[in-house]
């Protein structure tokens, strides 16, 4: 193999778009720009790809709605009521069981609250408690524990 040998693969490399040079070329008089407007102009004031013409942006014709904080704690909620359907007299319901009953999401801190009644005594074990769930369990007979 000699220098002069040297080629690209075919197909790797094309040739540059000579604009401006006839009608006969395919990009001749305005050259691949259409007509007029401040785009087919020459110079340094281009433009970014979300300009849309001075019409309002699309940024702002859209209306905006709340905040939502990223440091907030989202749970998978269960209720008293179903924690006593669910579970027998002096059972020990943990995130895990919720899990395994299908009531909790996977990865998700479990929060028991406090609709309904309870008439079981259990011992719970959830990531928190609402105080009005925290007085059911309690009058029950049951405990509640906080993990952590």
């Amino acid at each position: 193999m000699k220098l002069h040998e040297l080629a690209p693969n075919p197909g790797a490399t094309k040739k540059r778009k000579r604009v401006g040079r006839g009608i006969g070329s395919g990009h001749g008089k305005t050259c691949g720009r259409g007509h007029k407007g401040q785009k087919s102009r020459s110079g340094d004031r281009k433009l970014p790809s979300w300009f849309e013409g001075g019409q309002t942006p699309l940024h702002k014709r859209i209306p905006k709605r709340g905040f939502r904080s990223p440091n907030r704690i989202e749970y998978s909620v269960v209720n008293v009521k179903v924690l006593d359907k669910l579970f027998s007299e002096g059972e020990e319901v943990d995130p895990q069981k919720l899990l395994e009953k299908g009531l909790v999401k996977p990865r998700m801190p479990v929060k028991i609250l406090g609709d309904g009644e309870l008439s079981k005594r259990l011992i719970v074990k959830a990531h928190a408690f609402s105080k009005s769930a925290k007085e059911k369990i309690e009058k029950a007979g049951g405990v509640c524990e906080v993990i952590r």
